[in-house]
């Protein structure tokens, strides 16, 4: 396997990884924790995904025939609070993740150098990538953030749980060693 499919296959896990580590700190709350603005300088859970959605459908759709910022975008809507309901905001959440998703899985390695524009400024498809992988795990992590600040009860660990740390490595080092992705393992622990 070459490296840019390696690239590819390795982004493509590390979303998923970050959407669902979003995913699991919704299921946490109540659903009108998810509307919670502590004061005017900050977002709800529900505006931030607002804002994630805004952003994966302007990025991602035609991303590569035409620039990432639509003419039809209205960033600043983004950071209004509209969204009503749960399901309201999971279907919004859905709505950018599987626009994102489909243009991800639709490109093949020799588009990875292909120039692509946001705002008029230019970036081969691997930067384009790695920006929305900076940006959107650093969203996810206000999520999270917030969303422990908010759980009235306890909190069920994400990551490696508090004090845990050597229990959890002894069990790495206890394996053989593998080369994988650090994700295969994260997301199955993840699941349901």
């Amino acid at each position: 396997m070459e490296i840019n499919n390696d690239y590819l296959e390795s982004v493509k896990k590390q979303f998923l990884y970050y959407k669902t580590l979003g995913e699991k700190s919704f299921d946490q709350l109540e659903p009108e924790q998810l509307f919670v603005a502590v004061n005017d300088n900050t977002n709800s859970i529900a505006t931030i995904v607002k804002h994630l959605s805004g952003n994966m459908l302007s990025r991602w759709t035609d991303f590569l025939t035409t620039d990432g910022e639509k003419e039809w975008r209205n960033r600043d809507s983004e950071f209004e609070s509209t969204i009503q309901t749960k399901d309201e905001l999971l279907e919004i959440w859905n709505k950018g993740w599987n626009c994102f998703f489909e243009t991800l899985n639709s490109l093949t390695p020799d588009q990875l150098t292909a120039i692509i524009y946001i705002r008029n400024e230019g970036h081969t498809v691997v930067e384009a990538i790695n920006r929305q992988l900076a940006h959107y795990p650093y969203h996810i992590g206000q999520i999270v953030f917030y969303a422990k600040m908010l759980k009235k009860t306890e909190w069920n660990s994400l990551s490696i749980p508090k004090n845990k740390s050597n229990s959890y490595n002894e069990g790495k080092f206890a394996q053989e060693k593998s080369i994988k992705n650090f994700t295969d393992d994260e997301l199955k622990k993840l699941k349901p």
